[in-house]
């Protein structure tokens, strides 16, 4: 398996001694950089701009030194600079595939670079004989395939579900006695409710022991249903699909989710950019070093971290992000996608009968809920039509639709406001 451990071994990456692993990304940070600079022109702009030279980002901590892009600046970009916004660094003809992520943003990738996540699967238990069922999508997303492929590298069967019914889910699992769940948490658990529903004991009756979670939060009140209730192994990654990839991912102790070497991260002042110390809560700002394909360097995920030094009993000696703890900036992400505020005042503002709106996210029973509080100009309109046209629209923009389309008074909403009001807890 390449890339990946062989046997029951670590790969020899994810055992190296801090200071091994200290050269090491200072090598591939500096190949990443000169390749950048040299083969993707925005790259090369953001560095003239900055007064920075290739040759002086030769350690991670050199990294200050540049700004931080950020998906709205790839979403301009990409406008401005089609199709990629000036980061390819390979001919446009060798690109293998194209992704596409709300923006939307085009996100290429070569045939070499497609087993970022067997590391993270491996971890979580996934080896020949398991059967995975892998509910992310297949369809533009990068998600679906190469989470699939990274399975495929770990040994296990794969059934490329995707999206689709919950019962058909659940016959699923049940005849081909599934031993492995990937998708996000909150999903998992409606597919067992609905077993439940149809009459099945899901511990006696499915041989599902396994789930491997990312795209939303793992709350320790529902990783305790799993497994003490179901006596499922539950594990979780964190990825990022501008970047390309899984940045962190967690091993048996479930303590913390191990950096990947295929990437500098750092945690950063999301003001400043001024990178931070163990146990200080910033920003997650990644660069790939091993894909060669997208120059992206510094991109600022907008989540908020922090990390630990520690030890791991596991054997692995990366760093570990200890939890995501919010958002920076101005996108917040719903049931594994990000909303970012621009597009959806552009899908709002589509709508001339809309004279002030706002979005309202929640969590209710492990799940993320989205209600869009509307104001109309004139009360006559036809309500109904307006509102799935107004939630097509925004699923089209954002990939992600609304549970609910309030019609609120006039002045319900404050002149002064919050596009997106993020209003979940964490228990």
């Amino acid at each position: 398996m390449e890339g990946a451990q062989r046997g029951d071994s670590f790969d020899e990456l994810e055992i190296m001694s801090p200071e091994e692993r200290e050269k090491y990304l200072n090598q591939k940070l500096s190949e990443a950089v000169d390749n950048a600079y040299q083969n993707a022109p925005s790259t090369r702009e953001i560095f003239d701009r900055a007064g920075v030279s290739p040759s002086q980002i030769r350690t991670v901590k050199d990294l200050e030194k540049l700004p931080i892009t950020r998906k709205t600046d790839l979403i301009e970009l990409q406008k401005s600079k089609p199709p990629y916004g000036g980061f390819l660094t390979i001919p446009e003809e060798d690109v293998n595939r194209v992704f596409i992520s709300p923006g939307p943003i085009y996100e290429p990738l070569h045939a070499e670079a497609v087993k970022w996540f067997a590391k993270t699967f491996y971890a979580a238990g996934f080896r020949k004989g398991d059967i995975a069922l892998n509910t992310f999508t297949y369809h533009m997303s990068p998600a679906g395939i190469l989470f699939h492929e990274g399975l495929r590298d770990c040994g296990a069967t794969v059934i490329p579900m995707g999206v689709g019914s919950t019962e058909t889910q659940v016959q699923t699992m049940h005849d081909l006695k599934v031993t492995g769940f990937v998708g996000t948490p909150s999903f998992l658990m409606t597919v067992i409710k609905r077993a439940e529903e149809m009459g099945y004991d899901f511990h006696r009756d499915f041989a599902l022991r396994k789930a491997w979670f990312t795209g939303e939060m793992l709350p320790l009140s529902l990783r305790k249903n799993f497994e003490d209730d179901y006596e499922i192994s539950t594990a979780q990654a964190y990825a990022v699909t501008e970047p390309g990839g899984c940045l962190a991912y967690e091993c048996s102790q479930k303590s913390g989710m191990h950096f990947m070497d295929d990437y500098v991260v750092e945690i950063v002042d999301p003001e400043t950019g001024e990178q931070l110390g163990p146990g200080e809560t910033g920003e997650i700002v990644v660069t790939p070093i091993h894909n060669k394909t997208w120059g992206l360097i510094r991109f600022g995920t907008g989540d908020m971290s922090y990390y630990t030094t520690d030890p791991c009993p596991c054997g692995r000696t990366a760093n570990r992000l200890v939890a995501i703890v919010g958002r920076a900036g101005d996108a917040t992400k719903v049931r594994g996608m990000f909303i970012v505020t621009k597009q959806a005042e552009q899908v709002f503002a589509s709508f001339p009968q809309i004279s002030a709106f706002q979005v309202v996210v929640n969590r209710k029973a492990q799940r993320d809920g989205m209600v869009f509080n509307i104001e109309l100009k004139d009360e006559a309109v036809d309500q109904k039509k307006l509102a799935d046209e107004l939630n097509k629209g925004f699923q089209d923009m954002c990939r992600v639709k609304a549970d609910k389309i309030e019609f609120v008074p006039k002045g319900t909403i404050p002149s002064e406001h919050k596009t997106i009001v993020d209003e979940r807890t964490w228990e």
